[in-house]
């Protein structure tokens, strides 16, 4: 402290005897921009049947329409009304169904119905393509057994929330801004230490990350559950000779991968393999690399047992055989007819959108149901196609949105 203080008095008086400089000329301020506030992302609506535009078709009465089909299609159809009426409708549209569905009601002429109460529209391009799909039957066990996994109940722990999924600033292709908008997308994952994470994939439920709580309907051929989980729903058909219904009851979050598409890039498939049993018979053939092929969809279908009439559509109700397809209700409407025309002619005709699939993604994008039993496996294993497809809407709905113009969304075309 005292050698501190003796610097400062010497300090001091250096200070008074010296004369102090001239304070130096500070150079004038550089002006410099007002910064720019970065846009805060808003959530925007996901493209729909309205947003893409919808145009006239052909006239419901020049569609080559069976009487046996457009029975079928009313009968379906019928069934639909009620969650027609009722539904919140994502496509955009907003038709006003209730004179179709009354009726509906009453009409014993199917044809006749379809061709005075509606008119068809073409959404977007109306490029379709169309697949199918049955209700299979699994041989099944109640207890676990060496080669076999579980078919699972929806887990407690799977949650789902809206979450907006934002661009990168910069395009990576055209090196472009991108809008700053974030559309909101339905995410499924689970809630770990407050913190939500995607839920568990094919691979790590398989190898038994849900094991223990109690969720088994029942153990199956890991290759049989993996295509009735691709249907949708099916039956388990038990050594005792029970049988148990079962339907979809949700999915893990993770995106869908078809391994039909992965094994003919890869060259596994040779010609008139391309169907759901010329997959079957190269997984059994090669089960190592078929378990590790499979794995590659980490998309994951958990089920419920159903009773009465079956199976159950995604608006809760049975789904008619050869009478109801399955659609993106971004772009159809749940319970609106469908016309199909496409190069496989056993798909052509009138069907009604009552159910919905992790792989049916798009505009005119559809997969059609075909029953249960053998016949109806080939067809729905081997459907592939693509030609057009036409909604049906009640009759007036064109002219109001063509009126509505772009006050709602892109108008109807003509």
């Amino acid at each position: 402290m005292i050698r501190r203080r003796g610097a400062l008095g010497l300090a001091l008086l250096l200070g008074a005897c010296v004369p102090k400089p001239s304070p130096p000329i500070a150079p004038p301020p550089i002006a410099r921009p007002a910064p720019v506030p970065t846009p805060t992302p808003s959530p925007v609506p996901p493209a729909n049947a309205r947003s893409l535009g919808l145009r006239p078709g052909p006239a419901v009465a020049s569609l080559p329409v069976s009487t046996e089909a457009a029975q079928r299609a009313l009968a379906a159809f019928r069934i639909s009304c009620p969650s027609l009426l009722r539904r919140n409708d994502t496509s955009g549209i907003r038709a006003d169904w209730r004179a179709a569905c009354d009726h509906a009601r009453t009409e014993a002429d199917a044809q006749a119905f379809f061709a005075t109460a509606f008119e068809t529209a073409q959404v977007g391009d109306g490029a379709a393509m169309v697949t199918g799909y049955y209700e299979p039957e699994i041989a099944a066990a109640h207890d676990p057994a060496p080669g076999l996994v579980p078919v699972l109940r929806l887990p407690p722990d799977l949650v789902e929330q809206q979450v907006p999924v934002c661009p990168p600033a910069i395009d990576p292709l055209t090196q472009q801004p991108n809008p700053a908008a974030c559309p909101l997308q339905k995410q499924r994952g689970r809630i770990v230490d407050g913190q939500y994470i995607p839920y568990y994939d094919r691979a790590e439920i398989e190898q038994g990350a849900l094991a223990g709580q109690g969720l088994e309907i029942g153990w199956a051929d890991p290759i049989d559950l993996f295509f009735l989980q691709i249907q949708g729903s099916g039956r388990l058909r038990f050594a005792d000779g029970s049988i148990v219904r079962i339907g979809y009851a949700g999915q893990n979050g993770h995106p869908y991968t078809g391994i039909g598409s992965l094994m003919r890039q890869r060259g596994l498939l040779g010609p008139g393999q391309a169907s759901m049993q010329g997959m079957v018979a190269w997984l059994r053939a090669n089960p190592e690399a078929g378990t590790a092929l499979m794995h590659e969809n980490r998309s994951y279908v958990f089920f419920r047992e159903l009773t009465g009439a079956g199976p159950l559509g995604a608006l809760g109700l049975p789904v008619t055989p050869q009478g109801s397809v399955a659609a993106d209700p971004l772009f159809t409407p749940l319970g609106a007819p469908v016309f199909v025309d496409v190069e496989h002619q056993v798909a052509d005709g009138l069907w009604i959108a009552q159910d919905t699939g992790g792989a049916i993604k798009g505009p005119n994008r559809f997969d059609t149901f075909w029953g249960a039993g053998e016949q109806a496996a080939q067809i729905a294993g081997g459907l592939l196609s693509r030609g057009k497809a036409w909604l049906l809407l009640p009759i007036g709905t064109l002219d109001r949105l063509a009126q509505e113009g772009n006050s709602a969304g892109a108008p109807a075309q003509r």
